[in-house]
């Protein structure tokens, strides 16, 4: 069985670089597909508040039977409740629903700027970092001028971003930025929802030319960009083909054609930071 990389945090911590995301995973299913990602070698999973489905990854973490410390849990905070108060009550349930003491990774969902309520959350997850309730703090779907407004006003930069990201729409500017402040890129929907890169011609080539699907290829894009990745799939034979896109190791020629297929805004598929403030995405 292949072992994820880990990829470093500016804080001193790290990460395993491929994860078992699930995002759209009913509760009860949860409760069962993590177990398997589990006993199929993920030791990183990544969950959310507005997933509803906190409960059954808290069940698979108790019934794997596997050392807390072996297994790092994200989750994060939904729009709904940031804002100091709400953002420490909702962190509060979030580890009541998991069954944990101290969580490894907390992100604000989304920037929901016409909130206005960025930095106040951010705060009151540098405040639970010192309680020592998080060991890391992050954001998820935020843009270049909301990660220099908390790095302003607060002088505490995220360890991670974690942002749509697909060969379609791979955001070669925002990872540029993220490099530069030494902060991690994180890929969800890493294969797309649906927007034909499991289809495209140069994905099949590169498959066919490895003997792997095409799924495979695109998470060891991912992997090769330096990205952490987490992928979703409640089906088990995918679960484990996925987790052995560790074992599959592309050319650097066959990493820049998939790169190139970068479609800019228009290859976007999920709901865009600009204006997105009530729904919890992905």
């Amino acid at each position: 069985m292949p072992v994820s990389p880990s990829v470093s945090f500016h804080d001193g911590r790290s990460i395993p670089q491929l994860g078992y995301g699930v995002w759209q995973v009913e509760n009860a299913v949860a409760a069962d597909v993590v177990v398997q990602a589990l006993e199929a070698g993920y030791r990183h999973v990544d969950t959310a508040r507005g997933y509803n489905n906190e409960a059954g990854v808290g069940r698979a973490l108790a019934a794997a039977g596997i050392d807390r410390d072996e297994v790092f849990v994200t989750s994060k905070v939904p729009n709904q409740d940031q804002g100091r108060e709400k953002t420490l009550a909702s962190f509060d349930a979030t580890m009541e629903d998991l069954g944990l003491e101290e969580l490894d990774l907390y992100l604000i969902h989304w920037p929901a700027p016409s909130k206005g309520l960025a930095v106040e959350t951010w705060k009151a997850l540098v405040e639970l970092k010192e309680q020592g309730r998080i060991r890391s703090i992050g954001v998820s779907n935020f843009r270049v001028e909301d990660l220099e407004k908390l790095e302003t006003e607060t002088g505490v930069l995220p360890v991670l971003n974690q942002i749509e990201l697909h060969p379609y729409f791979n955001q070669p500017e925002l990872r540029e930025f993220h490099a530069s402040k030494n902060i991690v890129t994180e890929s969800w929907s890493p294969l797309g929802q649906g927007g034909g890169e499991l289809t495209d011609p140069v994905v099949q080539a590169i498959a066919a030319a490895h003997g792997a699907s095409t799924a495979q290829v695109v998470i060891a894009w991912n992997l090769a960009l330096g990205n952490v990745v987490i992928p979703k799939s409640v089906t088990p034979e995918r679960i484990a083909s996925n987790f052995a896109s560790l074992e599959l190791e592309l050319t650097a020629d066959e990493i820049a054609q998939i790169t190139a297929l970068h479609k800019g805004e228009e290859g976007r598929q999920g709901a865009n930071p600009d204006s997105f403030a009530n729904h919890q995405g992905a």
